[in-house]
């Protein structure tokens, strides 16, 4: 089953909140987010990412879900020493005033944020949670992304096998074109040997599209084959995209029959709807 790189997932454990969010992104691309004091813990969360995802952009985000958590410490020793300096030195420069409980509220030095104990099992099994729920979500969407995929493939199928029909009628006109070239060239007696070769084969070239009709229907059987498949495809099915449009574009220039050509750029339109959504898939 595919996967889609889109989904989030999160998850709480004592008073942390782990957030998992993934988007489509050509290769892995992790941004982790958290407290100063657990960036000790970064390199494990980005192993635990990588270990998980194959490819996409994911962003995770640690925060406190219990802001309560937090707690204030006084250093009352400090708070002391600053306090008989300044009283010292308000006597000496005689300056007025009272020195009250005030004069510590803007001292980061005197109070002092406790941070929270953080057990980092607890944060990494939310983590593994969170991630869980992304991949739910990713293999819900990548299930009703494999039936479009499916839907529209049939409709380029179905556009090459009509292609392949209407070469096969369309045969006897170049037959009879390069018989008439032939008999163009022969009206003032025998042309020159090499010159009758290269317009035989410039013909015989010019309206023959077998190979590209064999070239795409094994595109189309592939990209069948890997929508079957567990594996990352993402990339896989964005190469066989383009080389269906390679081949739609060779046969549209080859030949100037107005059934194949529009046959061709329906395949055109229908590839380039198949790449839209593969660049959303794993």
């Amino acid at each position: 089953m595919i996967k889609s790189m889109t989904g989030y997932g999160a998850a709480e454990r004592e008073g942390f909140k782990v957030e998992v969010r993934t988007l489509n992104h050509k290769y892995l691309d992790v941004s982790v987010k958290m407290p100063s004091y657990l960036m000790e813990h970064d390199l494990t969360v980005r192993k635990q990412i990588k270990d998980a995802f194959e490819r996409g952009k994911v962003d995770v985000t640690i925060s406190q879900a219990d802001r309560r958590q937090k707690k204030i410490k006084v250093d009352a020793e400090l708070a002391r020493e600053m306090y008989n300096a300044f009283s010292v030195l308000q006597k000496e420069l005689a300056l007025p005033g009272k020195l009250d409980i005030s004069f510590f509220a803007g001292s980061r030095e005197v109070l002092m944020s406790e941070e929270p104990d953080a057990n980092p099992e607890s944060i990494f099994e939310a983590l593994n949670e969170a991630v869980s729920k992304v991949e739910e979500m990713r293999n819900a969407e990548g299930l009703a992304l494999e039936q479009e995929l499916r839907q529209r493939l049939d409709k380029v199928d179905k556009s090459h096998l009509e292609i392949g029909a209407a070469a096969k009628n369309f045969l006897p006109v170049y037959r009879d074109r390069l018989q008439k070239r032939v008999s163009e060239l022969m009206t003032n007696g025998l042309p020159d040997e090499t010159r009758m070769a290269q317009e035989i084969a410039f013909i015989a070239q010019k309206g023959d599209i077998s190979e590209e009709i064999a070239r795409l229907g094994s595109h189309i059987s592939q990209f069948s084959s890997f929508l079957s498949s567990g594996a990352s495809i993402g990339r896989r099915l964005d190469f066989l995209c383009q080389e269906m449009n390679r081949e739609a574009n060779t046969i549209s220039s080859k030949v100037d029959d107005i059934a194949i050509i529009n046959l061709a750029l329906d395949i055109k339109a229908e590839v380039e709807r198949l790449r839209e959504q593969v660049q959303n898939i794993q």
